[in-house]
């Protein structure tokens, strides 16, 4: 059987430096495929991993569990039949569940030969409140179902002990059994931390009944389900997004929860509750213009609750620019050539017209 490790975690919490950290140095002598469920209509990820001359196969839609169960085991088939690996790793979508990936892969582990061999996720320390509050599904989701929590950024200034204690405190709530590794991921190696990874088994079995019986396919959904719901009286650094504003019960998205009779309500797939903007373009950007576009997302709700935004596009003298935004950050560096620009954003109701106009492809 190929073994499948399945490396989750919210949007820009450093999935991809994680994986990158596990090909250079721990499974430099094996045969990986990478297959990444990018949300967004531009897939953009792949570009970076590309030069570590792992095999990339793309999903660009949606959900696995709703949109890819077909695509999915054809997926996995084709790449045991095709490259014969030791090993696969798959990087769901930033904001999918992960019970969805691991279920999709057991769904067709004897045709395609495969297991659950791992399951990971990766944790920004200074974000994992905010993320909670707001997006609750589907971050509890992804930290209740893995085996190993890495927080990453736990080498930043602004992560002083008494901030990861905190971060530790609120995961061990969400998931009493896993391993969680707070020591920078770089300081630790890629053999150490595949080591832990593959040491600790995700609790598939602690999953409520609720949870494994819902395929996400059938329900349906009021607008008023993308709010929280709770009845819970919130303070006002509960609503914080970490983009420096703050936003009503509306925006609080994904906030899955028990009734006092312990039904669960309000299940959401990633594709009813997040939408995504993207665009190929040739367009020439400056280092100046990108940092300003960024900076516009990342202070005020004009185009929406946008929780990501990453491109690659041309700098107009031969060079290229890749580019990152989480709330509250962002990042713009030099990268290699691609085929043609790339620009995708994810959030919560955004305005398509107006991130057009923004990033000057309308």
């Amino acid at each position: 059987m190929t073994k499948v490790d399945i490396i989750s975690g919210f949007l820009g919490a450093g999935k991809t430096t994680l994986i990158r950290e596990l090909l250079t140095e721990a499974l430099k002598d094996e045969q990986v495929v990478l297959i990444e469920n990018e949300f967004g209509e531009i897939g953009i990820d792949g570009g970076f991993l590309r030069e570590a001359g792992v095999q990339i196969r793309e999903m660009n839609s949606g959900c696995i569990c709703c949109s890819l169960v077909g695509d999915f085991g054809k997926a996995l088939g084709e790449v045991t039949r095709t490259y014969h690996p030791d090993r696969i790793i798959i990087e769901p979508s930033g904001v999918g569940k992960l019970t969805d990936v691991i279920r999709a892969v057991e769904r067709v582990s004897g045709e395609a030969g495969v297991e659950v061999h791992s399951a990971t996720t990766v944790v920004d320390v200074l974000k994992c409140r905010m993320y909670l509050k707001n997006f609750g599904e589907f971050f509890k989701n992804q930290v209740e179902a893995c085996g190993t929590v890495i927080l990453s950024r736990t080498d930043t200034e602004k992560a002083d002990p008494e901030k990861i204690g905190e971060a530790v405190r609120l995961l061990r709530d969400l998931n009493a059994s896993a391993t969680i590794v707070t020591t920078p991921a770089e300081e630790l190696g890629g053999r150490k931390l595949l080591s832990i990874m593959e040491g600790a088994k995700p609790d598939l079995l602690s999953m409520s009944d609720d949870e494994a019986d819902h395929d996400g396919c059938e329900e349906h959904h009021d607008e008023d389900e993308h709010a929280c719901g709770c009845g819970d009286h919130h303070d006002e650094d509960e609503h914080a997004c970490g983009c420096g504003h703050h936003h009503d019960d509306h925006d609080h998205i994904g906030g899955g929860h028990h009734d006092e009779h312990g039904h669960h309500h309000h299940h959401h797939d990633a594709d009813e509750v997040f939408t995504s903007w993207g665009r190929e373009t040739a367009r020439p950007y400056a280092e100046e213009e990108l940092r300003r576009i960024l900076k516009a997302l990342t202070e005020t709700e004009e185009y929406g609750i946008v929780l990501r935004a990453k491109g690659i596009v041309p700098k107009g003298d031969g060079s290229w620019l890749y580019f990152d935004m989480v709330p509250g950050e962002a990042d713009v560096r030099p990268g290699a050539p691609e085929y043609t620009g790339r620009i995708c954003v994810i959030g919560s109701k955004l305005k398509e017209e107006k991130l057009a106009k923004l990033f000057g492809t309308d």
